[in-house]
């Protein structure tokens, strides 16, 4: 097992550490040029800037077992597909039963945005202290049901 972090932004890479290092898990964080990270505990791997390179680098990189951590749908589905066990930043885990709602979810956003003429919509909310401990409760449960 290996724990895939999309990092580029990603608010949980310490949390991720910590309780990777705690069950002995290896993580992998994968970046681009624009966002180059450093780690005393990961490996850090710096994908060349470009469309979704991060993305298929990842997604390349993960197999049956392993826990991927994104915020991308495109990225969640490909990873669960290969077997791998999917969770989002906020601590939500995607599965093979909401995937293809998320799925739809995004696209109908992007045909509303483009219809309205807008190019994104408002960010999320401001990360809290409790979005961080939802994180690390799943991650947990994450890695105790796949090594039992």
């Amino acid at each position: 097992m290996k724990i895939y972090v999309d990092a580029d932004a990603c608010p949980v890479v310490g949390i991720v550490e910590q309780i990777a290092s705690a069950y002995g898990i290896p993580v992998m964080l994968l970046c681009d040029t624009n966002h180059v990270l450093f780690s005393d505990y990961s490996e850090v791997v710096v994908i060349g800037a470009g469309p979704d390179a991060v993305d298929f680098a990842l997604v390349n990189r993960c197999g049956a077992g392993d826990i991927v951590v994104t915020q991308d749908y495109g990225v969640a589905a490909m990873a669960l597909g290969k077997g791998a066990s999917v969770i989002h930043q906020s601590g939500s885990e995607y599965t093979s039963d909401n995937i293809d709602r998320l799925l739809m979810m995004r696209h109908e956003n992007m045909r509303l945005r483009r219809s309205n003429g807008k190019a994104h919509l408002k960010g999320p909310k401001k990360r809290t202290a409790e979005d961080d401990r939802r994180f690390a409760e799943k991650l947990k449960e994450i890695i105790e049901r796949q090594t039992v």
